[in-house]
């Protein structure tokens, strides 16, 4: 297995281009499902989880064409052709979804298309319960008829999905994807109140209206779906990824450095902007991204809350806690998404942060350095946040089990390497 090694004290100048996000991609490849024309996504990224899924809609009867890697990397992105002609293999079998929770994304667009779907159970990063019931409750609404079997969920709607009113208890991105999708072939009008906001749903939205969709209400929390027939093929680029954004704006930050974020939009990330503002990081919009600097004295300490989009995302706590560690003051950090999501504070303490967490909210008093040290990711964004420590501390820090970084993030040794970073990967 390979490991992370860093050594760190370096400021990090340069560019880095920004790809396309994951958590917009797996949606919009699991969309292919709802036609039998040719689905093709630009701006696609380079990653595991990106990989399971292209294996898992595959096995779903979708051919997949793609053109390689584009010249440049980053957010030129990978161009996938999704082709879903065979849809008569309606089971998506454990041994793919048990890597990646996404999976289940396939349940709504099978449903809705095939008029039955066997999803098994979905497994991912053991960061708290992120359960599916929501989506389940919400496509029984459509008349949809679930049990669950064997570590299976086995849904069927022979006689095809029924609009209806649907009100989510709870913010749920994934929910609030699965019923857009199964909504836009349902029969009648749909209306999804307490939807999600996030950009990944807007952005799937728009994909889904140029695949023929009618959708009202796009970025809001109440979307309204006329169901239609049938949907066609379409071309779509893929957002760009406002958590690769906020983790490279705080490398640049954490470091002391200056760097140009490429293909970054400010409008995606208006949250971290806000809180990366009022530590003393300098940004700013430029012609093809953001510019990020840390150059006018020390960083101070500054309180944030996780929450829904508009809010602070849950998806860059740690990398902001990594940051706060080495900031003027004390922080206060609170996480209202997952609650256990703070698998990553002991490992920032054996590099010398001081953090101590109450409930759910993380008390970090700022340090004037971190040490290396042997460390373990727990999460994909656990992962990352060390990454990012490891960049500010003294000495070397190996990262070990970073498997988890692969699932999230394109080519980043390369990408920091190039900005002066000293970190390689090597096996254990």
């Amino acid at each position: 297995m390979d490991r992370i090694l860093i050594r760190g004290g370096t400021p990090l100048r340069g560019t880095i281009p920004i790809g396309g996000a994951k958590n917009a991609a797996l949606p919009l490849m699991a969309a292919s499902l709802l036609t039998d024309e040719t689905l093709t996504l630009s701006n696609l990224p380079h990653l595991a989880d990106i990989s399971t899924m292209s294996k898992l809609i595959r096995k779903l009867g979708v051919k997949v064409s793609m053109d390689g890697d584009a010249d440049g990397g980053g957010h030129v992105g990978r161009v996938f052709g999704l082709t879903a002609k065979d849809t008569s293999n309606t089971t998506a079998p454990y041994d793919l979804v048990r890597k990646m929770r996404a999976s289940v994304l396939v349940l709504g667009p099978m449903l809705a298309r095939a008029g039955r779907a066997r999803v098994s159970l979905p497994g991912g990063c053991a960061i708290g319960t992120r359960p599916v019931d929501l989506h389940l409750q919400a496509l029984e609404q459509l008349g949809a008829e679930i049990e669950l079997n064997e570590g299976y969920i086995e849904a069927r709607a022979e006689k095809g999905l029924v609009g209806g009113h649907v009100v989510f208890p709870m913010v749920t991105v994934g929910g609030t994807e699965n019923l857009l999708m199964a909504a836009s072939l349902a029969k009648g009008e749909t209306v999804l109140s307490n939807a999600a906001r996030e950009p990944e749903v807007a952005d799937l939205a728009k994909c889904l209206v140029a695949m023929g969709a009618t959708i009202d209400g796009i970025g809001s929390d109440t979307l309204t779906i006329q169901g239609v027939e049938r949907l066609h093929g379409a071309t779509h680029a893929v957002v760009p990824d406002r958590i690769e954004t906020g983790t490279y704006a705080i490398a640049a930050a954490i470091t002391g450095g200056e760097l140009t974020l490429q293909g970054a939009r400010a409008d995606l990330s208006e949250a971290v902007i806000k809180i990366l503002t009022s530590a003393g990081v300098e940004i700013a919009e430029t012609s093809d991204g953001l510019h990020i600097a840390r150059t006018n004295g020390p960083l101070q300490g500054a309180d944030m809350m996780t929450d829904p989009y508009p809010g602070f995302p849950t998806d860059m706590q740690a990398q902001i806690m990594a940051l706060m560690s080495v900031a003027r003051g004390a922080s206060m950090i609170t996480e209202t998404i997952f609650e256990n999501r703070f698998m990553h504070v002991p490992e920032l303490c054996r590099m010398g942060a001081d953090i101590n967490v109450h409930g759910s909210s993380a008390i970090v008093r700022g340090v004037e350095g971190l040490s290396g040290a042997q460390v373990m990711a727990t999460d994909l964004r656990a992962s990352v946040s060390l990454v990012l420590a490891g960049l500010a501390a003294e000495g070397e820090t190996v990262i070990n089990r970073i498997y988890h970084l692969d699932r999230g993030y394109e080519r980043l040794e390369d990408k920091l390497s190039t900005c002066g970073a000293d970190i390689r990967r090597a096996a254990e």
